[in-house]
């Protein structure tokens, strides 16, 4: 790992966020991707930025936490956001992207640049030399790099699993029994629908909590299941109704056959923008592949469904940050190495890629000899990074929400208009912030 130009070590959604920021503000950078010379157990393209469990980048309204969050990132100039712009695929409310399209176009955006160079090799040991470098290899970090970090900061990392979904073929669906409409009829009806009777839920969840389960391969006894990502038989067996209250929850659904809501709804949403397929929404699991095809194919609507992906459940690793990282993402016992994508401990992919775009911040005034931008907390960025720092009881994963951020001044009844009022606020404080900081922003 010698050369010139500071060095990215991961190709996924936050090393690209970190490569790109890095190099259009005029900073020479290599590129490490192990891919295609070795891919982790749930990767499967050659090509940067791949999206493993969905291909949602959730909600896009601004009196939203994920709309706000990417309201922020598109202000500093986030690569995935623009990818997503040209790569989206009808989901109502919801950014949801053409994987492949999506991978295609980031990796050629990065090929092309001509201040970054891509090494495709494995990396298998930290830095040594003191230059520095950004470590975006993501929860799925290979076995010799693990090992190098958990020895590094004393085996205090962490590790959990989680649960990829289904994809069936859009062609094998029975659109007879199968609907599409979007809840209380808001928005355009993106999503397909499944319908079950009482009947058909109860057959479904018998053999789904009964059915056999893939197994886990671990080097020990101790991990934990994101719930963000839980499987959903592991969801099902602490009851009947708890995933007709959760993934499969009908609400605001009419069946068009019957004119009533049914008992419980399985949704798909597209996968590529020709709608050539559909991913079961909600429904990650860790069946067997032929108990996938057995239990799944009960859901009415899929009975003869070509399943074109099964779901996989995969090991991922994050770092106990707050004990770990300092307040620009840097490894306390090795400041010159930066984290940053979902193994700091935040979880999704827009904030995980958001993280890249602070680490490659960061480090750019660092090189610059500029004060460290430090973010407010009113703005969604700046609540990861205080979650990222809190030490308070066992840390755990999490994505962007309104309660990470400080309540207004003034009490606002309507759910929707509070979370419009953060939102106008945290703009506000970021524009403030960054032009007082005299970081460059996109308009």
């Amino acid at each position: 790992m010698s050369g010139a130009g500071v060095r990215v070590i991961g190709a996924g959604l936050a090393g690209c966020e970190a490569a790109w920021q890095l190099a259009q503000s005029g900073i020479p950078v290599r590129l490490y991707e192990m891919k295609p010379i070795r891919f982790s157990p749930a990767h499967t393209m050659a090509g940067f930025a791949e999206m493993v469990c969905s291909n949602s980048l959730k909600a896009d309204r601004i009196d939203t936490a994920s709309g706000l969050l990417k309201a922020e990132m598109r202000l500093l100039g986030s690569l995935l956001l623009e990818a997503a712009s040209h790569c989206a695929v009808p989901a109502g409310g919801a950014l949801a992207v053409d994987r492949e399209r999506l991978s295609a176009w980031i990796t050629a955006k990065i090929e092309g640049h001509p201040r970054i160079e891509v090494c495709r090799e494995e990396v298998t040991r930290l830095p040594e030399d003191g230059q520095p470098a950004i470590l975006a290899t993501g929860p799925l970090t290979s076995g010799a790099l693990a090992d190098a970090i958990a020895a590094r900061v004393g085996r205090r990392a962490l590790s959990f699993y989680d649960a990829a979904a289904p994809i069936v073929a859009a062609d094998s669906i029975d659109y007879d029994r199968a609907f599409f409409a979007a809840r209380y009829g808001h928005g355009e009806a993106d999503y397909l629908n499944c319908p079950m009777d009482k009947a058909e839920y109860e057959a479904f969840y018998e053999a789904l909590i009964h059915a056999e389960r893939a197994e886990l391969h671990r080097a020990d006894a101790d991990f934990r299941v994101y719930e963000g990502c839980m499987p959903i038989e592991v969801m099902a067996a602490r009851g009947p109704d708890t995933i007709r209250y959760g993934p499969l929850r009908p609400v605001g659904l009419r069946d068009p056959r019957t004119g009533h809501r049914p008992w419980a709804v399985v949704q798909l949403r597209r996968e590529d923008a020709a709608g050539s397929r559909y991913g079961l929404v909600g429904v990650q699991t860790n069946l067997r592949f032929p108990e996938q095809k057995r239990v799944f194919s009960m859901i009415p609507g899929l009975e003869h469904a070509e399943f074109v992906r099964y779901g996989v459940m995969h090991r991922n690793t994050f770092l106990d940050a707050p004990r770990l990282l300092d307040g620009q993402l840097r490894l306390r016992c090795q400041p010159n190495l930066r984290f940053a994508g979902q193994m700091t401990g935040v979880e999704g992919y827009v904030e995980s890629a958001a993280t890249g775009i602070l680490a490659a911040r960061f480090l750019r005034r660092e090189l610059r000899g500029a004060p460290p931008l430090l973010l407010p907390p009113d703005t969604m960025l700046g609540a990861l990074m205080g979650h990222l720092g809190n030490t308070e009881g066992d840390y755990q994963p999490m994505g962007s929400n309104m309660g990470l951020l400080p309540p207004l001044e003034s009490r606002i009844k309507s759910k929707r208009e509070r979370y419009e009022a953060l939102s106008r606020r945290a703009m506000a404080s970021l524009r403030r912030t960054l032009e007082d900081a005299g970081e460059e922003t996109v308009i």
